[in-house]
């Protein structure tokens, strides 16, 4: 089975900006994979090339088996893109614009489709309604069955719950998890890490045009050894050894945050140097590391997959 996107050895140059510098990995059919990185990073660069929008200088890109270049239509057909922008044509209803953009891939009689999307999405009142008149949550729900009009294989959601409100967000990835159990592709890509923890199987961070990152989320998870051990103690103001002390993140009347390696000093210990000390504890709690303690050490140094 051919992957349903495949990126081999992608060079993008703007002028003297080098965006893109050999990016090259696949995403396999049925994955929800997240694509991350900060700001200028490369991604919307990437997705662009994935479209057909840009071409990159050199490398090659295929959605689903078909080349975006030279086989642009089939690879066309197999995609759907949500853009983190609101774009939309004001002279037009949501069913208007559904149709339109069925016409673009050929489905001349797709109402039935498109009156499930506009049910699944929770549009269905607003089908007749002028784009114009929606609200921003609205606009994003119908960019979504814009992508999904022609049932693409792979979903590219480009930021999707920005700027949104809990509650759609919360029924926009209802949807994107419905779409993924029937077989869909979904490639998203956020800066709400919490999101891709939760929803993702496999995940590549990209930085400054480079992939940096590219593991399932368990592996990726493992990586960070630090986690973060707070007591709640009577009274914080104790003389600590110095192998604690150099540990300390942060310190307030009530409240001892330590950075522990999980290869180093355990917690039984550390109980024990605090009780030597006099400490009368009230409360502790672990925080282990999440993805995005893992994301900011590597966009942070740079380092390699």
């Amino acid at each position: 089975m051919s992957a349903a996107v495949s990126i081999r050895n992608i060079h993008k140059h703007y002028g003297d900006v080098h965006a893109l510098k050999g990016i090259e990995f696949d995403i396999q059919q049925g994955e929800f994979f997240g694509l991350l990185g900060p700001n200028g990073a490369g991604k919307s660069t990437l997705i662009s090339i994935m479209a057909g929008l840009v071409h990159a200088s050199s490398g090659s890109l295929a959605v689903m088996g078909h080349d975006v270049v030279s086989a642009y239509r089939q690879s066309r057909q197999a995609l759907g893109v949500v853009p983190q922008e609101l774009v939309y044509d004001p002279f037009f209803s949501v069913r208007e614009l559904l149709r339109l953009q069925s016409g673009y891939f050929g489905l001349r009689k797709n109402d039935d489709w498109i009156d499930e999307l506009l049910t699944t999405l929770n549009l269905d009142d607003k089908a007749d309604a002028n784009m114009q008149e929606l609200s921003g949550g609205m606009k994003r729900r119908v960019l979504i069955a814009q992508a999904m009009v022609h049932k693409p294989a792979v979903l590219v959601l480009d930021e999707p719950t920005a700027g949104v409100d809990v509650e759609l967000r919360q029924h926009l990835w209802e949807f994107a998890c419905r779409l993924h159990r029937q077989g869909h592709t979904i490639v998203l890509t956020t800066h709400y890490l919490e999101e891709a923890e939760a929803l993702c199987d496999r995940i590549a961070i990209i930085n400054d045009g480079e992939l940096v990152a590219l593991d399932s989320k368990q592996a990726l998870l493992a990586r960070c050894a630090e986690r973060k051990l707070t007591l709640t103690l009577v009274d914080t103001q104790l003389q600590l050894p110095a192998a604690m002390q150099a540990r300390v993140i942060e310190r307030d009347s009530s409240r001892l945050v330590l950075r522990l390696d999980k290869a180093e000093m355990n917690i039984g210990e550390i109980l024990q140097a605090v009780q030597a000390q006099g400490g009368q504890l009230v409360d502790l709690h672990i925080e282990e590391p999440g993805l995005e303690e893992v994301f900011m050490a590597l966009t942070r140094r740079g380092t390699r997959k």
